[in-house]
This record gives C-alpha cells, structure tokens and sequence, in this order.
C-alpha cells in the first residue's frame, strides 16, 4: 500500500503542475489578437491529419524524417504501455494485461523494437548534432540553451528506453525463476539480449526491475512537466497549430478591416463602414499579434528548416525565420512573467520590435514564403514579419529608403516606378 500511496501522490503531483504550467502558456497565447481560423473545418481536419498525423512535409528530408517517424511511432504507441504501468502502480498489480495472452506478447514484443528503433534514432540525432554539426543546427538564435534542450530531451529518450528494456530483462528472468509476483506474461525480443548481464538472484533482480519501473513512470512524468519549458512542447501543439494553420494561398495577405474601411469610404461615399476593432496598425509587441501567431512560437521545433531555405539567410542577411519565433516566444514568456508578478497593464519599456527583433531582420526579409513552406507543422513566420513591417510604416513612417520611394511612386504614379503614368507604354512604341 505504501507505494501505491507514494505512486498516487507522485501521479496527482506531476498533473497538477502540467496543468498549471498549460493554463500559464494558453493565458499567454490568449493576449494575442482574435482570429478567425474556424472556417472549412473539414479541410482543417485533413490538413491536421497529413502534416501533424501523417507527418507528410518532413520527407522533403528523407533520412531525419524516417528516424524522426521511429521516435514519434515510440512515443504514441510505447505509451499504451504506460496505461497499464498506471494501473499496476495504483492497484499494486503485476501487468495486469497479462491475461490477453499471445496478443499481450505481440504488443510487448513491437513496444521493445519500437524502443529499440527509438534507442538508436536519438543516438544518431545526437551524432547529427554534435560530432557532424549539421549547419541547419546553428545559428546566432542557436545559443547554449537551445542546443542544450535538444540534447537534454535526447539523452532521456535513451535513458528511458534503457530503463523499459532493462525493465523487462529482469521481469523475464523473474519469470524463469518463477518469482510469485512475476506471471508469464510478454515477449522479449530485445531485452533477451540484456538477460545475460543481469545478477541470477532472486533479491537484485526485484531492486532492478523496481527502480527501472519506477525510473521509466518518473522520468515520463518529469519529461511531461519539462515540456512547458521547451520547445518540445510541439508533441502536443503541432496538432491544434496544423488545424489552425492558414489555408488561404501562400503570399496572399490579410487586409486590415480599419483601413479597407477608410479606402471603400473614399471610393464610394455611401458605403457604410464594418465594425472593425481599435488599435495600432501592425505590431509593436505581442500582444499586437493574433493568438495564431502566439501559438505558432510556442509550437516551433527550432529545427532550423525554415532558415536553412530562407533566401535572405543564405545570401548571409541577418534575417533568419527560425530567430524571429523564438524571439516572439522569449518575448511573450517575459510579458507572461510581467503579468504574474505585476498584473495586467506593467510597461517594461521593451517591445518585440527593436528588443529583441530588429529593423534590418524584418525588412531583409523577400516575402518569398519558402520558411512557411518548407515548416513541418505550418508556422508561419512571414505572418509576423508582416504586421511588424506594418507597423515601421503606418505607425512610425520608418522604412528603408529603397522601401519609401517605392511607396511614394504607388501614390503619386500608380506603380512601384519613378515614371508617370503617362509614359508606362512607352516601351511600345515604335522606334
């Protein structure tokens, strides 16, 4: 009973400080503007299930995405395993699904290949990492605590899948020792191979088989609760982030309601203006941006394919996709600290633009599209670059040079050239 008790406490723990740390970061994603993303909730469905489910714009990058899918396919189908650790640790039963018999041996035979395929998959992302040093990884946002998170969530894969498989090795051996409390149950085509390193008494086996399942049920609940911290909290976001996703065409841009109001009302003096919401034009800070472009930075891998297809970053801009939604996620989590000390309303003087992202960044930026295109689960970068340029020019009348006299040219002449509208066939005429 006792460690059933303990078990309890440590599961009732672990899910209250989840849900705490979940209801911090949905507060923060709700200071973002309104959105209406609840539009063709078929098309948003199926969308969700190709790129979030189904994974399918990771194989542009064959090899990473193929060992990408044997630590996803782990993770969702290991832990059908966890549901009866769960009982057993409430109840104080053995594998209580023991009694499925051949099925319960095929299950545990595929969750150690999987854990196996897991094993081997995030050592090799370790290898990729920091033995080859693959470009993509680095970067001036790819400070030490990125490159640490990645590889802190790397070696707990590994340590917990060690844990599973030495787990069994000694539940197996319990087996063949005829252990009252270990029941034939399960098939072990991996840990087999553990077995021979393993003590033969009774006493070290149980202290074995014990503290593996005790540190594979506690490690699943520290990695549970890291997630909030890192941005491997796309495991859960990358499936509302995909449904949300914007389904209108790459490079089409959103108009703001307050101006088309102002453009309709001079071109037609009887139009009646539609509600439209009051505020700045663009973005300044977060708060400016809508709850999309909020979840989208939490939602971000850091996985660099965004910056590693950026034109500008390639061309050696300072513009890099990856920078510009972690910075959105820095930024937001410091509003979100500012709130819990201090409530709504606290100025700190910072804002997105210019603290942490700067003029150059969003105005190398070509509106090309390739960082939305080639991201895995839909993030859209450019979508934030946007309303901050807006708000450089209608709010600030910032722009860069080249940028003003294009804008003055489309409203003295009617396009982006110094010439008049007079002379725009000029090139054909006959010489």
């Amino acid at each position: 009973m006792v460690s059933q008790i303990i078990f309890i406490a440590i599961t009732l723990a672990a899910v209250a400080l989840f849900s705490y740390n979940l209801r911090k970061i949905i507060r923060n994603i709700r200071l973002g503007k309104a959105a209406n993303r609840t539009d063709q909730p078929q098309k948003r469905i199926m969308t969700m299930v190709k790129v979030a489910f189904g994974q399918t714009k990771m194989f542009f990058r064959p090899i990473p995405a193929f060992l990408h899918l044997i630590v996803y396919a782990g993770f969702v189908i290991i832990n059908l395993e966890v549901l009866e650790i769960m009982i057993d640790g409430a109840f104080g039963t053995h594998r209580v699904f023991g009694g499925l018999g051949s099925l319960y041996n095929a299950l545990i035979g595929s969750f150690e290949i999987l854990a196996f395929g897991v094993w081997l998959a995030c050592a090799i992302f370790l290898i990729r990492r920091n033995v080859l040093k693959l470009k993509r990884f680095t970067g001036v946002e790819m400070t030490k605590w990125p490159k640490s998170d990645a590889n802190y969530i790397l070696i707990t894969e590994i340590l917990l899948m060690s844990a599973f498989l030495t787990m069994n090795a000694a539940d197996a051996k319990l087996q063949l020792l005829g252990s009252g409390h270990y029941i034939n149950a399960g098939a072990f085509p991996i840990s087999q191979y553990l077995q021979n390193l393993l003590p033969d008494t009774e006493g070290s086996l149980v202290a074995i088989e014990r503290g593996c399942w005790w540190f594979h049920i506690i490690g699943i609940f520290a990695f549970l609760n890291y997630l909030p911290y890192s941005k491997h909290f796309h495991i859960m976001f990358a499936f509302p982030n995909t449904y949300f996703s914007n389904l209108e065409p790459k490079g089409e841009f959103t108009n703001m309601k307050s101006v088309t109001n102002e453009v309709k009302a001079m071109l037609d003096p009887s139009f009646t203006p539609e509600e439209a919401e009051a505020g700045r034009f663009g973005a300044k800070d977060v708060n400016d941006l809508s709850w999309v472009n909020l979840m989208n930075a939490y939602t971000c891998t850091e996985c660099g394919r965004c910056t590693s297809v950026c034109p500008a970053n390639i061309t050696g801009k300072l513009l890099s996709p990856r920078k510009i939604m972690m910075d959105t996620r820095d930024r937001l989590e410091e509003v979100g600290k500012n709130i819990d000390k201090t409530g709504n309303g606290f100025d700190d003087g910072k804002s997105l633009i210019d603290t942490y992202i700067t003029r150059e960044e969003i105005w190398a930026c070509t509106s090309c599209n390739a960082c939305t295109q080639a991201c895995p689960i839909n993030i859209d970068p450019l979508a934030i670059i946007t309303d901050l340029r807006r708000y450089a020019v209608m709010e600030e009348s910032q722009s860069p040079a080249s940028i003003s006299a294009m804008l003055g040219n489309i409203e003295n002449n009617g396009a982006p050239w110094k010439y008049s509208p007079a002379d725009r066939f000029n090139w054909a005429k006959e010489s």
